[in-house]
Formats: C-alpha cells, structure tokens, sequence
C-alpha cells in the first residue's frame, strides 16, 4: 500500500492532522496501537484554547465543541484561606477558553474520520519505520496476525510519550530535557454538578487542589498527593473529605458530592525532546513534549504542532516549497518551550513541594500577593494561560489560525 502521510497514532493529535490534510486533499492513514474504544476510554484534559477551537473548525468538526462547550472568560485563585478572580478576558484583550472535554475532541474527530472513509488501522502492532532520513520512508506493521507494509512520503508521530516514533530516531540526534514533580494529582470525575462555574486553583497548607468541570452536570477533582502514593488507598468518602479540607467555606458548602465514574494518578513532569523533526519523520504532541497539567497545555500544544506541521505539509504538495518543513521543529520549539515554562511556574506557584521549608512558603506566598495586586503580574497569566498566538502566516491580529 502506499499513502502521502503515515499517522502512527489515533488519539486527538494524529486524528486532528487527519483530517486537516485530508480537507487539503492530502491521503493519510493512521496507525493505532490500541482498539478505538480504549482510545475513547482515556480520561484526560479538557480546556481548549481558541487556537486549538479554530484548528477543529478548520478540519470541519469544531461545531459540538461550540455548541456544547462552556466558555470560561476567567478562573479563580484560593490561597490563605480567599478566593481571588483573574479576569482572562479582560486581561488578555477579549480572548477565552473553552471547557469541552478531550474524550469529546477525539469523539468528534472519530466520527468525522469514519464518515470520510478515511484509512484507520486499530490494533496495529510491531510498528517499524525505515528510511525516514530518505526520501521513501516505509513503515512495516502487523495487523490480525498478518504483516503489512505501507510507503509513503512522510511519517507524523503522534503516538505519546512511549511510542515507536521517538525511539526510531538515532539517540545521538536527540537531545532531551526533564523534570520530575515530588507530587502527583489524584484525580476523581463524578456526575455531579461542579461546585463553581469557573476553574478554582487552590494553594492550601494540605497541599493543592483543583475543581474542574467537564459539562454544567459532570465534575472533575484533583487532589495534589505524594509520589508514590496508590490510588487503590483513597475511597470516595477519603477524597471527598480531603478535598472538603482544601477549599474555602463558601464552596465547601457548595460542593457536591458522588460516585466516582474514575479515578487515576496521574505523576507530574516537563519533558522536552529536540528537534521534533529527523528527515521525513515528524514528531507532535506528547511524543516531543510533556508539560505538568496545571497550565493546561498538553493537548493545546499537540494541536499547535499540528497546525504548524498541516501547514507545512500542505505547502510541500501544493506550491513544492520546503520552508515550511525544514523550520517546523524551530517553530514548534518556540512555542513549546514559552508553554513548558509557564506550565513550570504555574506547578511552582500553586503547589506545596516538601523541601521548600518557611523560607520559600513565604516566597510563594509573596508572589501569589503580586500576583492579584499587580495588573501587569494577572495579565501575564492571563495572556499565557488563555494561549499566545501562534506564529504562522495563517494567524489573525488574535493570533488565531485562519483557513488557508
């Protein structure tokens, strides 16, 4: 068989460069390790930025998230006992996010793919590329106990962390950067209706906490836990009442309590790879870059890759230019490394780490004070947060891409 692009990966990055290629009449297959329904299953993020809304409009499935989405023009932050709003809206010159939930994203993205007859191959396993420093690469799987063999002219790796993409480029071409958190989020979602209508942020003597929403009847919790602790050791009851203990007394009465639909541990870490491209072989999302989910980045930094790297493609087919390709990684990094260091400081801000003793509680303390008292201190995290813009020649004066 042979294709233009091979995807290895069906989760919201790969589907989402899908079906940007395909509206540009570009052929792709993906590749996916996984069943459809296991890719479903996956609980993960839910704040869309407006660069990652306009991409799925631009694929021609963002008309769901707009209408079921909730847009949230401001969040709230809880330390010392009060709770303190950041406006995004007013701060960052009318821009928003959207909650709408990943699962949804990939819903949406599922069934646009399966109404275009467009090629997916679930349960692909044994993935192998080779050539990729050519100009033919061909990746070999095996499917139903049968092998197979697809060339094409370029590979996207939008397969995590622990795909096959990232370990098929030489070792000696990469160069890696990490940082590992003392803590991770044990996170709860429940069908219950969310104690606010924004996102509250909380930094409390216990540790952090943060309420979050995936719709006006479904909620989603985290607590901030130690590295190493076991999910299987909190109950319901356990985490509802550790949970009670981190908030304000206003939304402590507020809140509403259930089963939980499910409950993971999720560790945090910043992990960044250079460069995200090695011939023909292109890397986006979490396959490059891994950012804790405070400021939540993850899946609108897998769409801005691939906004930049549908862009590329698509001038490469259609005006046989090759700029667009060989600056991809540069510009992917740019934006990448401005998201993992807000993403860094926003984990830094809100959390209670174990070595940081009085001294450095009370210069977290102190900057959370700037923070609400300074304009100019609330509109940089309200500008980072709510998205900067992404530099492409498809971008309005908001920084939003445009169709091309």
């Amino acid at each position: 068989m042979r294709t233009q692009v091979v995807i290895i990966g069906a989760g919201p990055a790969g589907l989402l460069l899908g079906q940007l290629l395909h509206t540009a009449g570009i052929d792709n297959v993906i590749l996916e390790r996984k069943t459809g329904d296991y890719v479903l299953g996956r609980i993960r993020a839910g704040v869309l930025e407006q660069t990652t809304l306009d991409l799925l409009d631009i694929a021609g499935v963002g008309s769901r998230a707009r209408a079921e989405g909730l847009p949230h023009e401001g969040i709230e932050l809880l330390f010392q006992g009060a709770r303190h709003r950041i406006d995004l809206h007013a701060l960052s010159g009318g821009r928003r996010v959207t909650v709408y939930g990943q699962t949804e994203v990939t819903r949406d993205l599922m069934e646009a793919r399966k109404a275009a007859g467009l090629a997916t191959f679930y349960e692909a396993e044994d993935v192998r590329l080779e050539g990729t420093d050519g100009n033919s690469p061909t990746v070999h799987f095996t499917r139903g106990g049968g092998a197979q063999t697809l060339r094409c002219d370029f590979v996207a790796g939008c397969d995590g962390f622990h795909g096959v993409a990232r370990q098929s480029i030489p070792g000696s071409v990469l160069q890696t950067y990490e940082r590992a958190y003392p803590f991770g989020w044990l996170g709860v979602l429940a069908d219950t209706p969310p104690v606010s209508h924004e996102l509250i942020y909380a930094n409390t003597p216990r540790g952090f906490a943060l309420c979050s929403m995936r719709s006006e009847t479904r909620s989603r919790y985290y607590l901030q836990v130690p590295v190493g602790e076991r999910v299987e050791s909190w109950s319901d009851e356990a985490f509802w009442t550790e949970l009670r203990a981190r908030l304000d007394p206003e939304a402590r009465d507020r809140l509403v309590v259930g089963p939980s639909l499910e409950k993971s541990i999720a560790p945090l870490r910043s992990f960044v790879t250079e460069p995200m491209r090695f011939g023909r072989l292109f890397l986006a999302g979490d396959a490059a870059h891994i950012v804790p989910p405070t400021g939540a980045k993850g899946l609108n930094l897998a769409a801005s890759d691939v906004g930049f790297l549908f862009e590329a493609l698509a001038d490469h087919y259609r005006e046989h230019s090759s700029a667009g390709i060989d600056f991809y990684s540069q510009r992917c990094l740019q934006r990448v490394w401005r998201a993992v260091r807000f993403s860094w400081w926003f984990t830094s801000l809100m959390h209670r780490f174990p070595d940081a003793g009085e001294f450095g509680q009370k210069i977290q303390e102190a900057e959370l004070d700037y923070l609400i008292s300074s304009q100019a201190a609330s509109t940089s995290l309200a500008e980072n947060y709510v998205g900067l813009p992404m530099n492409t020649r498809y971008a309005d004066g908001a920084g939003a891409p445009m169709r091309p």
